[in-house]
């Protein structure tokens, strides 16, 4: 019975997390080779979006890495890496309007995002041990591991619950990304092909990590109620 739920809640997230993961990889490279027509900077575009919306007090900063591109609220800040942030491609101009996107939340009030925001703390606690308490419960379940299982299924009640409610923040950045590209004229409307292409599959890998983190707390609780029959 574990195997067969094994194979269903923990193996499949896994491959379709996997999937997601070459999904958006190939999207992204795919659109970095395509030169967007205005000539517009990630940076421009970002900075464009934000003016739209009223924002003047975000700075947009250069980070390095790949695909590291995000929004502190608590900061201000809009981090780019280096191919979005000099980058003209129709990846780059959609990822960095993407991360406006967000500081248009943060300046709204978005509500998803500011309980996601009041979230970050409990997270940073119980990420680093919500796979530790799992793994090492499941291995001790019978010989006294039930509790250190209890405490790392809280915690990981609690990532799956952060990123339940990412996914309507990152399809709601989306939205509003790619409506300001089209209606300040920094993209043409057949070049949205390529955004829509980027930025669907970034939010396929926020679904299949919500998806991967669900499987697997199902699963620990399939074992946790056997156990406890099984007493």
């Amino acid at each position: 019975m574990h195997l067969g739920l094994w194979f269903i809640l923990v193996l499949i997230p896994i491959l379709f997390g996997l999937y997601a993961q070459m999904k958006v990889t190939s999207a992204y490279q795919k659109n970095l080779e395509i030169p967007s027509r205005g000539r517009l900077t990630g940076a421009e575009a970002a900075s464009a979006v934000m003016r739209s919306a009223g924002i003047n007090g975000v700075e947009i900063v250069e980070v390095p890495g790949q695909l590291s591109d995000h929004y502190d609220p608590s900061e201000k800040r809009l981090a780019l890496s280096s191919d979005n942030y000099h980058g003209t491609s129709l990846a780059a101009v959609g990822v960095a309007a993407h991360e406006a996107g967000h500081a248009i939340q943060d300046k709204v009030g978005y509500s998803m995002m500011t309980l996601r925001q009041n979230m970050v703390p409990a997270v940073r606690f119980a990420a680093p041990i919500s796979y530790l308490l799992t793994g090492l419960g499941f291995y001790l379940l019978g010989s006294g591991g039930g509790i250190l299982l209890q405490i790392g299924i809280a915690a990981l009640v609690v990532m799956t619950v952060f990123q339940f409610v990412t996914l309507p923040v990152e399809f709601d950045a989306s939205r509003r990304a790619k409506a300001q590209l089209v209606h300040l004229g920094i993209l043409e409307r057949d070049e949205m092909e390529g955004v829509n292409e980027t930025l669907d599959a970034a939010a396929l890998t926020y679904v299949a990590a919500f998806v991967s983190s669900l499987g697997y707390l199902l699963y620990l609780l399939s074992i946790l109620s056997g156990g406890r029959r099984s007493d």
